[in-house]
């Protein structure tokens, strides 16, 4: 398909003229609708599927939140502007967007309270057991390794994993009662309408032609069009250009929407781009947290993290790091299958034996396993910095659990997209604003340049996605 920008004078007349048009439904999308329609905009939302939500609605749900939100407060928990901002500066790197960080921590309580004054309620209980959505109605959860080194070390630790109240996964809840909210806007959605090419005047972008159903429509946009229309995880020829990496994992997290479509549309009109190679790899190890007290190791032998930390960092240093081959090595006392099913398929009595079994050099696992077990007798990990808790000896015989992307689900998706002002303002490579075009969400490269913590998608899409919506209204 044609993704380059149509000429004002090429378009047909128009078939709706408003303020703002918003491509996509998902939580960038509803944040920005929702904004320009609050603050007065005409507002038209275009979405090719037949539903609203995008990935947010199929996802887990956390939103990350924190410096003192109400829901922290009323669970007993501390926390502060200053150390949000810290820990997201150290997990969000390399090369964090320290701007929209510091804007994000600013006003995260201010953010959280959007979400509770459109319908979205938060318990205020911190579950120990995951760091995904709990199997309860707990509105809390660790998500990011805050707890853990090396973020515990300097930075004072919080949750700040918000979940809406329902059991399991909660994206479907969240984005129900935004729409819900978004519905009572004068805003417009179009289902089964895809946004095809961006209609411009000159350099400014001035409209989308859309396809419904065989029909093209032109629609012109008065302030601003807010692309929101996620990554590109679905589309395997952008991911074989950009992020190669990404293609090792198991499982595309996202819609058939995350084809790069919109991202692609961006390119055409000149947008610089970030960190277009990052991908997030959640790796669902635990529960149950028992497990925490083995070592997990890669082809080598040799252990490469604390295994005590966030999911998604375990997942993405397996990715990029050990071609998405690693072990978890646990003792009969600490093993179990996991919540997803996964198994020891190697059990010994001795680690020549498990060397022998997974090809390792002979020694180099016994090597790592002495070594460990020498300062785990005093509950200690110098060189990984794993909690007390979860440090003691492995004592045969052990299992070996073999973490791939065949035996267990490498979720992944794109991190990278379109460079924006933390007023959704696309800007091109040239370094100036390109005028009428705006973006939010897994189409920009927002908070995260390459680490993540659970609850950033979400929580980065709905913020600067209400920004980018708010600018192109008042551009109108």
């Amino acid at each position: 398909m044609n993704i380059r920008p149509l000429p004002l004078n090429q378009a047909n007349p128009p078939s709706a003229v408003v303020d703002v048009i918003v491509i996509g439904s998902g939580a960038a999308g509803v944040g920005a609708a929702l904004e320009a329609a609050e603050a007065g905009a005409s507002v038209l939302v275009l979405e090719r599927a037949g539903g609203t939500g995008g990935a947010a609605a199929q996802a887990g749900g956390i939103i990350y939140l924190g410096g003192g939100t109400k829901t922290q407060i009323d669970a007993g928990i501390s926390d502060t502007q200053e150390a949000m901002e810290a820990y997201l500066l150290a997990a969000c790197g390399p090369a964090p967007d320290r701007e929209k960080i510091a804007l994000y921590a600013a006003h995260s309580v201010a953010h959280h309270d959007w979400f509770v004054d459109h319908g979205v309620e938060f318990e205020p209980t911190l579950t120990e057991a995951v760091q995904m959505e709990p199997t309860g109605t707990e509105g809390l959860v660790w998500s990011g390794g805050e707890n853990a080194w090396p973020f515990n070390a300097t930075i004072p630790a919080a949750p700040r994993g918000h979940l809406a109240k329902t059991p399991n996964a909660t994206g479907w809840l969240t984005m129900k009662c935004l729409h819900e909210a978004l519905a009572t806007t004068t805003a417009e959605i179009r289902f089964d309408t895809a946004a095809e090419r961006l209609i411009v005047d000159g350099s400014t972008v001035v409209g989308v032609r859309a396809t419904s159903f065989g029909e093209t429509f032109d629609f012109i946009a008065r302030g601003g069009v807010v692309v929101a229309a996620g990554g590109f995880v679905q589309n395997d020829e952008m991911l074989s250009a950009y992020a190669p990496t990404v293609r090792n994992g198991s499982w595309k997290v996202g819609t058939d929407g995350d084809d790069g479509r919109g991202l692609s549309m961006l390119l055409a009109m000149g947008a610089a781009t970030k960190s277009m190679h990052a991908g997030e790899c959640a790796l669902p190890l635990t529960p149950p947290k028992q497990l925490t007290t083995g070592i997990l190791v890669n082809r080598h032998g040799q252990r490469f993290i604390n295994e005590d930390t966030y999911n998604g960092r375990i997942g993405q240093r397996a990715l990029y790091r050990h071609d998405a081959t690693i072990y978890l090595i646990v003792d009969e006392e600490a093993y179990a299958p996991t919540w997803l099913g996964l198994k020891a398929t190697v059990v010994a009595e001795t680690v020549e034996e498990i060397e022998t079994e997974l090809g390792f050099v002979p020694g180099s696992l016994q090597c790592t396993i002495d070594l460990y077990n020498r300062y785990a007798v005093d509950g200690q990990d110098p060189l990984f910095h794993k909690d007390p808790a979860f440090v003691r000896p492995l004592v045969g015989p052990l299992g070996v659990m073999e973490v791939k992307p065949n035996t267990i689900p490498y979720a992944v998706f794109t991190l990278g997209g379109a460079i924006t002002t933390v007023d959704g303002e696309v800007i091109h490579v040239d370094g100036s604003t390109i005028p009428g075009l705006f973006a939010a969400g897994r189409t920009t490269s927002g908070l995260c340049s390459f680490g993540y913590a659970s609850g950033l998608s979400i929580g980065d899409s709905t913020f600067f996605g209400r920004r980018a919506g708010k600018a192109a209204a008042q551009r109108a």
